[in-house]
């Protein structure tokens, strides 16, 4: 999408509600919009025939039932004389018109940086589930293939709680034995599902058995913050409402993590939040790692060779947004790159960008 150039790009993103029976306002405003985006495709010189070859893509999705009663909390819509997409996002975005020559991108960075989406393993000696905590939709259970049923069963006894001496294996120090090997199998089960995910793991366990799984448990993204309740009193429901808070402090110490390295990188000369600066080391590859803020339109041009900056005025029909092209240009270096708010940002910024090399 990053490298579509057309006469008329155009680039909406609209907040929406997975309320169906609410979502009335939202398909009027996206009205409001299409008639928009013509008046802005007649200012860019655009013959009446080819506004209405994208204008008719957008009509026809706003006539369609069948979309709009499944709806996120954001809608983007992109759309050219030759094809339109849309995407339905978890995150919520402010309503934005773009119409220039390419696609404006920023706020899907948003979705990569916090899907708000995770998963939640519910464990205890006599059960384990694995739950999906989605961003838009209500959590639901994932049959995980070879998942143990219980602690008991995974070891080939009928109780842990038996005092029978075996070698030893006996009392408190054979059931610490047995519960590990159980959750080793609990571990084995969930390798395979995970082994190409980068989904965040919430562990939701009590007391010793929480304390044996981390000792085990192989996958790199489970959380160091748990639901310390006993998951057989939640429903998958609960499970996912006490899993939020502790999906956004894990987002809360990614970007104190980045906010630290970016002050040691400035020492060394390997940072800027200058948009042109950036720009340029966009453009030479230099780009490291770069925080956008989302919710910012700065209009010019970007020069394809030196990525010098051009800046406009808002009503500048062939200006587009340069820190979204700043963003793209990082991105095809092999840049990461995160959507923010402006919050987020040091100094409260438009970006900020920790560079590979001092430029």
């Amino acid at each position: 999408m990053a490298q579509v150039r057309d006469d008329a790009c155009v680039s909406i993103y609209l907040p929406t509600t997975p309320v169906t029976h609410e979502t009335a306002g939202t398909r009027i405003a996206f009205g409001n919009f299409i008639r928009a985006v013509d008046k802005q495709l007649e200012t860019r010189g655009l013959s009446t025939r080819q506004r209405e070859a994208v204008t008719d893509e957008l009509f026809d999705l706003a006539d369609d039932d069948g979309f709009w009663a499944y709806q996120a909390h954001s809608l983007a819509v992109f759309a050219t004389h030759h094809q339109i997409r849309a995407y339905r996002l978890p995150n919520d975005l402010k309503p934005l018109l773009m119409v220039t020559d390419r696609f404006h991108l920023k706020p899907l960075f948003r979705s990569v940086t916090f899907a708000n989406e995770g998963l939640v393993l519910a464990l205890s000696e006599n059960a384990v589930r694995l739950v999906a905590v989605n961003s838009d939709l209500p959590a639901e259970e994932i049959k995980v293939l070879g998942m143990p049923e219980d602690a008991a069963s995974s070891v080939g006894k009928s109780t842990l709680n038996d005092r029978s001496h075996s070698r030893r294996i006996h009392g408190s120090e054979g059931k610490n034995v047995r519960l590990t090997q159980y959750l080793r199998q609990v571990d084995a089960a969930l390798r395979p599902l995970l082994i190409d995910r980068q989904a965040p793991l919430i562990l939701a366990a009590t007391g010793r058995l929480a304390d044996l799984f981390r000792q085990v448990c192989s996958y790199s993204n489970l959380l160091p913050d748990g639901i310390v309740d006993s998951p057989e009193k939640l429903s998958d429901g609960e499970l996912a409402q006490a899993a939020r808070p502790i999906l956004d402090a894990a987002y809360q110490r990614e970007l104190a993590s980045l906010r630290a390295l970016f002050d040691r990188r400035t020492g060394e000369h390997r940072t800027t939040t200058d948009v042109s600066l950036a720009a340029r080391a966009a453009t030479q590859g230099a780009i490291d790692t770069l925080l956008v803020n989302i919710d910012i339109v700065v209009p010019g041009t970007v020069d394809d060779e030196t990525g010098a900056i051009t800046f406009a005025e808002p009503d500048e029909p062939f200006a587009y947004g340069v820190i979204d092209e700043v963003a793209v240009r990082a991105l095809a270096s092999g840049a990461r790159i995160l959507g923010v708010r402006r919050e987020d940002l040091p100094d409260n910024g438009e970006l900020a960008a920790i560079l590979r090399y001092k430029v």
